[in-house]
């Protein structure tokens, strides 16, 4: 093996401080290529050769090229995310089977695709899933609001997360009964959505580690991390996904993702009588709701809109008129 080392990274004919050229010989069959973001902006499209838990080794065709993961500001995975097949099952989400990656690379992968919700009410969180600016929360979050507002985090040149507050979001669909709701963030110009992706299946098992990304009690862009305690705890007729993620107010709405960077759940409640005691809503009912959508659809000016209503009083013996 032949190695040449240089005092930094060949963008556009420009070498970097910090970074390291390197020449070796390799033979194999083609890599998937990634998409690497350097925190200094500079992008990279290339296979993966090497990597180690401090430098990523890149095929640049010509070079390979020694990237520090310290500089790495965002990797996405191109040949492992699947386009979404076409057809209405899932014609408004990503799905994809991404590579096991540590948490804090997958926050800081995924972390622009989670938002904080807001109404006249209270906040919850939620998460973007697809390009368009749709939205997914809970129902509870924004129940008998109108007004919804979100505000989203991305990266500014320099790294850190800069805040946008985007008015006016629209209501799309709701579901009570499951507890979601489906948003539609408007356009920004400036501004491009981060969706996440949903998982393939409910395939997780107990004992597996998740993560939560959310705004407990306010406090934005909060990760929790636990495990899967049960997959299929039963309330009121419905399953839920019971894990030791801590989940608080706030949460609610807000994805629980698996160790690929998967969306496997909708955080929506907690036991106040014990810790660690966390649920979310499998994303199996998810994509059933998202895939019947139309059936939900929002209109404020009619009542069919989600909410419930009371039955109507029953008829009074006609023998005993009403008191009145």
């Amino acid at each position: 093996m032949l190695a040449i080392l240089s005092g930094g990274l060949l963008s556009g004919g420009v070498l970097h401080k910090g970074l390291a050229l390197l020449l070796i010989a390799w033979a194999g069959p083609p890599a998937q290529k990634d998409l690497i973001e350097l925190k200094s902006g500079q992008k990279f499209e290339a296979p993966v050769l090497k990597e180690e838990p401090d430098a990523l080794f890149l095929d640049l065709g010509f070079d390979v090229l020694r990237v520090p993961t310290a500089s790495i500001g965002k990797r996405t995975h191109r040949g492992d995310v699947k386009p979404p097949a076409s057809g209405a099952e899932n014609d408004c989400y990503l799905t994809a089977r991404l590579p096991v990656r540590t948490v804090k690379e997958l926050a800081a992968t995924y972390g622009e695709g989670v938002v904080l919700v807001t109404t006249p009410a209270g906040l919850g969180s939620g998460f973007i899933i697809n390009t368009r600016g749709y939205c997914i929360t809970n129902y509870h979050v924004i129940e008998r609001e109108t007004r919804v507002a979100v505000t989203m985090f991305h990266r500014g040149s320099n790294g850190e997360f800069v805040r946008r507050r985007i008015d006016d979001v629209k209501i799309i669909a709701l579901n009570p009964f499951l507890d979601l709701a489906l948003l539609e963030i408007p356009k920004q110009a400036d501004l491009r959505f981060q969706p996440v992706y949903l998982a393939d299946g409910d395939d997780q098992k107990e004992g597996d580690e998740v993560f939560a990304i959310g705004n407990p009690l306010g406090l934005e862009r909060s990760v929790s991390r636990g495990i899967v305690s049960t997959r299929n705890r039963s309330f009121q007729g419905l399953v839920y996904i019971q894990t030791t993620t801590q989940i608080n107010p706030g949460n609610s709405g807000g994805p629980l993702f698996n160790s690929r960077g998967e969306v496997v759940g909708v955080t929506n409640m907690k036991s106040n009588f014990g810790e660690g005691l966390g649920f979310a809503i499998p994303v199996s009912y998810l994509k059933h709701f998202l895939a019947n959508r139309d059936s939900f659809a929002f209109d404020k000016n009619n009542p069919n809109t989600g909410y419930r209503y009371l039955d109507a009083p029953r008829r009074h013996n006609s023998a005993s008129p009403p008191k009145t």
